[in-house]
């Protein structure tokens, strides 16, 4: 069995042969322990993200000697805001005003991304990418620091995904907007291709999620 060493190591491989050398590799540790990140810490990676409120306060706690910083990629709620405020990196997932506006107060500059819902699921968190605009002007005009846009492909749909990315990408471009994290285990390859500046990565570094 590879350890998490070796499948980092591979997940950096891949993004390299791929061109994505200056790619921001986050990787996704929800669910897993404190110890497992350790390991990934000590094995190189610098940017980890955590999907669920409660469990990033526990390992912000229990992992605060270490050199993380940390990024919050899951869905949102308002009340957990306040109980992460001066404590993340990087807030991956704003999609809506009354977001904003909550981030704005406990955390006032923040640095975030406004996340789309490219590929029109209905099941998927995000604005469209016609709301994208004044959602990205409104977070700007309340102090934040708003650093791009996260979107997530059609899952075991590579042409669909390529045009979710594709979107993604132009709208960030058109609004001068640096990063886009987009990409994550399966689909790495074609997020760098598709001009990804931060892919989210957990499968293909901590294993499979019992």
């Amino acid at each position: 069995m590879s350890t998490i060493a070796q499948r980092l190591a591979a997940v950096r491989d891949r993004l390299d042969a791929a061109g994505g050398t200056d790619v921001v590799l986050v990787g996704v540790a929800k669910t897993f322990g404190s110890d497992d990140i350790r390991a990934a810490v000590a094995a190189g990676l610098h940017d980890v993200g955590e999907s669920y409120a409660q469990e990033l306060r526990r390992k912000l706690d229990e992992l605060e000697a270490e050199p993380i910083r940390w990024h919050f990629v899951g869905g949102l709620q308002r009340n957990k805001v306040r109980h992460l405020a001066g404590r993340v990196h990087l807030w991956h997932s704003i999609d809506r005003p009354e977001l904003v506006d909550e981030l704005a107060r406990r955390d006032p500059g923040a640095s975030m991304l406004v996340q789309v819902n490219s590929t029109g699921e209905p099941q998927k968190a995000g604005c469209s990418l016609e709301d994208a605009p004044p959602l990205v002007q409104h977070a700007a005009s309340a102090g934040l620091d708003v650093q791009g846009l996260m979107t997530i492909g059609r899952n075991e749909d590579m042409r669909g995904t390529e045009q979710a990315f594709t979107a993604t990408r132009r709208l960030a471009d058109e609004l001068d907007l640096g990063h886009c994290s987009m990409g994550m285990s399966a689909d790495l390859e074609l997020a760098v291709h598709c001009g990804s500046t931060m892919v989210r990565v957990g499968r293909d570094i901590f294993g499979n999620r019992i």
